[in-house]
């Protein structure tokens, strides 16, 4: 599945990504007036209404024997083995499983602050994440996403030399930006105030007692 999403997403078959570009953007903005089951069932109904006049076609080319093989027009799909054996099986509930533990381990970590910084992030995002909830729902953050996914990685790689350039002018301005604020800050810092150096005290010399004779 990977190398063909790789392929939708970066746009190699125009026509096949078009499709599926625009079947997505008209079936969620669809259901901004339609619920989940009618858009289901109106897709479904669709489907039909384009398979099942082809379908009597070549049944009716069957019965005036233009069609002695009894070709099914759709035998492709229908013979196509989309099961999973054992061992793939084991593997896709592995992973689900995998993906689960991590992101409870995670939340967990994040909710009973392990690292501090980590959780102080979790709570601007949440907060952020609020701040959209109120201004958008779920499905225009659904869509936007869906345009992003299918735009941003081309333009990146259409762009990438021209936006690695940006960002190296971008960092060497930063750079000469801190140096100059570094040497500012050695020029007005205050030179550290001489102390006078103390001469040592001479000790006073014992006295010695003369003894009486």
């Amino acid at each position: 599945m990977a190398p063909k999403v790789m392929d939708l997403i970066y746009w190699r078959d125009v026509r096949k990504t078009g499709l599926v570009f625009t079947g997505l953007v008209i079936g969620l903005a669809s259901l901004f007036q339609l619920s989940s089951v009618t858009m289901l069932s109106y897709l479904c109904m669709a489907i039909m209404c384009l398979t099942f006049p082809l379908r009597l076609y070549y049944k009716l080319l069957e019965l005036i024997r233009k069609n002695p093989e009894g070709v099914h027009p759709f035998q492709s799909y229908i013979g196509d083995d989309s099961s999973l054996t054992d061992e793939e099986t084991v593997l896709v509930v592995e992973k689900v499983v995998l993906m689960i533990a991590f992101a409870v381990t995670e939340i967990k970590r994040l909710l009973f602050i392990d690292n501090i910084m980590d959780s102080i992030k979790f709570v601007v995002l949440l907060y952020v994440l609020t701040y959209m909830g109120i201004t958008t729902n779920g499905l225009t953050l659904v869509i936007v996403g869906v345009m992003c996914v299918f735009s941003l990685p081309l333009f990146y790689k259409q762009m990438q030399g021209r936006m690695k350039r940006i960002s190296k002018v971008v960092s060497g301005l930063l750079r000469k930006i801190k140096n100059m604020f570094k040497m500012l800050y050695s020029k007005l810092r205050p030179s550290p105030a001489t102390t006078p150096a103390t001469t040592p005290t001479p000790t006073p010399a014992p006295k010695h007692k003369h003894k009486s004779k």
